[in-house]
């Protein structure tokens, strides 16, 4: 499975990675952005199976990623703002981790996926 990191602090996009490798070996990350303007550019030329995304970037919201771009693959986003989660879940959302993400938030945002699939 491929999977994207849309984050636009280092060391966020990193602990998530971190938390992947252990519980979710099989995901690949094949890209990571940190802006929306980077992200959309991607997204239009390349798919994924599954995409990780915080919602505040540095030039604007993840949401304007998805009014430009078609996505079709699952979003799990991981923010440290509550007040965007509805909003989330009509964009593909499966599920709306708060920062900071434990193991135990992750494991079931992935059980989710799996179930879903």
């Amino acid at each position: 499975m491929t999977a994207i990191i849309i984050e636009d602090e280092a060391l966020a996009a990193r602990e998530l990675e971190s938390i992947l490798k252990k519980l979710a070996p099989e995901i690949e990350i094949v890209a990571r952005q940190d802006s929306v303007r980077g992200s959309v550019q991607w997204l239009k030329e390349n798919q994924v199976d599954l995409i990780f995304s915080d919602v505040h970037l540095g030039d604007g919201r993840s949401f304007d990623i998805f009014g430009q771009v078609e996505i079709k693959a699952p979003v799990i986003f991981i923010t440290a703002y509550d007040e965007y989660a509805l909003r989330a879940f009509k964009v593909n959302s499966i599920d709306y981790l708060l920062k900071p993400i434990g193991e135990e938030e992750m494991r079931a945002a992935l059980a989710k996926l799996k179930q879903l699939r």
